[in-house]
């Protein structure tokens, strides 16, 4: 596995270095030189993924295009990330002008932010410390909740518990003095937290909007959220409110957020297409930059059209590509051209095939484990990405550093002693390089295509019967079956995949061919997005076996939530295959128990994570790839990689004919 990453790096190379430009190609025959007229005021971009208009919050599902609409309309979070710095997570000095940090006896720790009075919403009104604690309330209301959507579980605040429960009517773990300071305290049981300032992520949201009437109030216990008019006979913060506020079709801030903090501000959204202008009260990044491209047209390009929308010019900025077809295009337009430029970034993310673990069949760990073995996942690979994307054998994606550090023997994050260090300096740095060389994937479960192993696996498993309840014969039976509390249930799955991708002769082809063969049978449908998402994060009854889809990571990577197993009472939304298994949440819960800054110890523990994955297999990784951005060579200072998305990218590019040396 050490010589995965050298792997990855040739397959960069195979189009341009990392995070770099491609030069134009000497050839014998110049290529005639395309010339197009791009308006330098308004910046067209284009990405395959469709909207699912949830532009305030992910609480109902959001898809890469929403995520990066939210990056460049909402700001001033309290703090960041960025590559560029260090690659962890400090205060944004643009919006918080101090920061002190007390613990107490019983090992709570609160930290106290001072935020600058200079802050605005494209209103032009101001925002205050109230805004910040409204958003937190917000995101773990119950009535946001009874609306469908996946709150947040903050159980690391102080007393989250007794306020999301009704036993108090305010929470304890926030405290407003006034407009300008706010103090969040995180319970000592959360600690210690591997991405400690991560919790403290949050951007402001105006009541007046989301919920008119209303205001946040601290009485000395903690933020509540109460009547403006505390003569109001009625409570008026109720689901209702919200529905009419948040989901309105056509002005509810989910999808059309009016008031908001960010570098643009969203104008018009018809759900193909998101309309966006500078935001003329918003005072810059942590760098103190403001963006200056005046218009953003951010729209859904399919990859059928992606490569004429390029070149003839009609977008600008093509993101996130990765369709084969389209590269085979454009990176060599992009060689051969000086008009063009390209960026590519090894993905935080993968696809894979999610299982719906409350179904009868999938619930079967040993079912899972079989139809896994009946995957050519190195078919798959080669027939949707090519040369453009590794197989995946984990829940990681390449760009992961977690996956960079376990991989490459090169990379490890340790400082050589310097000229003339005593020999303790040096045997300590060789005891560490040692420890680090012992991390391996080796132990990790690849699963590989073998469908007379997973017919055995079956066999073992119970499944033994035809339709009729006899023996099953797999020259005259179609499908295997197995009594489950009394009834006969067949192995006959139905797997979901997006309509707007062209993956489901891909799944067919490489999936479900070789589960006929063990005694499965797989019917692949093809669904539009939004309705599959609604399937995916259990919004609704769900009628399918197995979801393909692809997620992108985080930029912390803490999936205790992810695979917290449902309760008698509660069902755990956030669990998306609903699988229960207590092992793989606790050593996803190990690894957020990580002291901050211990970077050997999280990737011990990342592993241990990534074998019981594989075993319990409550999904099939596919693959993880390189994602490719091309755009005019007049759009500088474009620099994603040192951010998480192009939407922040964009705030520090400029066009201009005029080239930087």
């Amino acid at each position: 596995m050490k010589k995965t990453l050298s792997l990855i790096l040739t397959l960069l190379m195979l189009a341009v270095p990392l995070a770099g430009h491609a030069e134009p190609a000497e050839t014998g025959g110049a290529p005639e030189r395309i010339v197009i007229d791009y308006d330098y005021e308004h910046l067209v971009v284009g990405n395959a993924t469709p909207f699912n208009g949830s532009f305030f919050t992910g609480m109902w599902g959001a898809l890469t295009s929403d995520l990066d609409v939210q990056r460049l309309i909402h700001g001033y979070n309290l703090v960041e990330w960025r590559t560029d710095r260090g690659g962890a997570y400090n205060i944004d000095p643009t919006v918080v002008s101090g920061i002190v940090v007390t613990q107490n006896q019983a090992g709570d720790r609160t930290f106290t932010f001072d935020i600058y009075s200079d802050l605005l919403y494209s209103d032009g009104t101001q925002i205050t410390a109230w805004d910040y604690a409204f958003s937190w309330l917000l995101s773990m209301a119950p009535q946001m909740a009874e609306l469908g959507a996946n709150v947040r579980p903050m159980e690391y605040l102080k007393g989250y518990q007794d306020y999301v429960s009704g036993k108090t009517a305010y929470l304890a773990g926030i405290h407003v003095s006034d407009e300008n300071t706010i103090a969040i305290t995180i319970d000592a049981a959360y600690l210690p937290f591997f991405y400690e300032m991560a919790l403290l992520d949050c951007y402001p949201v105006p009541i007046r909007v989301i919920a008119p009437g209303c205001r946040v109030a601290d009485d000395g216990n903690g933020v509540y959220i109460a009547n403006a008019d505390a003569n109001a006979a009625a409570p008026l913060f109720t689901a209702d409110l919200l529905r009419r506020t948040v989901l309105d079709a056509q002005t509810g801030y989910r999808s059309h957020p009016s008031v908001t903090s960010g570098p643009y501000i969203l104008t018009a959204f018809d759900g193909q297409t998101a309309e966006l202008a500078l935001n003329p009260y918003y005072k810059g990044n942590s760098d103190g930059v403001k963006p200056v491209i005046p218009r953003l047209t951010y729209r859904t390009v399919g990859n059928a059209e992606m490569a004429e929308a390029f070149r003839s010019g009609r977008v600008g900025l093509l993101n996130k590509v990765v369709s084969p077809a389209v590269l085979r295009e454009l990176v060599p337009l992009v060689g051969s051209q000086d008009t063009f430029a390209m960026t590519s970034y090894a993905r935080s993310g993968l696809s894979y095939i999610a299982y719906c673990c409350e179904r009868p069949a999938v619930s079967s760990q040993a079912v899972r484990q079989a139809i896994a073995m009946c995957v050519d996942k190195d078919g798959f690979v080669a027939d949707t990405v090519g040369d453009y994307g590794l197989r995946a054998d984990g829940w990681y994606g390449i760009g992961q550093w977690m996956y960079t550090l376990v991989t490459s023997a090169d990379n490890y994050p340790i400082q050589s002693p310097e000229d003339g260090a005593d020999a303790a300096a040096q045997q300590a740095y060789e005891a560490s390089l040692q420890e680090w060389a012992k991390l391996t994937m080796d132990g990790v479960r690849r699963y590989e295509l073998d469908t007379a192993g997973a017919a055995a696996l079956l066999v073992s498993d119970g499944w033994t019967l035809n339709r009729d309840g006899g023996s099953y014969d797999p020259a005259r039976d179609d499908v295997r079956c197995k009594r489950i509390d009394g009834a006969l249930v067949p192995l006959e799955l139905k797997l979901l995949c997006p309509a707007e991708s062209d993956v489901a002769a891909q799944l067919e082809k490489n999936v479900a061919a070789h589960l006929a063969e063990a005694g499965i049978r797989l019917t692949v449908e093809e669904q539009p997005v939004n309705e599959l998402l609604r399937s995916f994060y259990r919004q609704q009854d769900r009628d399918c076996d197995m979801i393909y889809i692809a997620s992108n990571f985080g930029i912390v990577f803490d999936p205790s939530g992810s695979f917290r197993p449902d309760t008698e009472t509660a069902v755990n939304r956030s669990n998306y295959t609903a699988i229960s298994d207590s092992e793989l949440y606790q050593r996803a819960v190990a690894m957020r128990e990580t002291e901050p800054g211990d970077l050997l110890g999280y990737c011990r523990k990342w592993i241990a994570f990534q074998e019981r994955f594989q075993e319990v297999e409550p999904m099939i990784p596919l693959y993880s790839g390189v994602y490719f951005d091309f755009y005019p060579r007049i759009l500088q200072n474009y620099d994603i990689s040192a951010t998480a998305t192009w939407g922040e990218a964009i705030v520090e590019a400029y066009m201009s004919d005029v080239m930087q040396p």
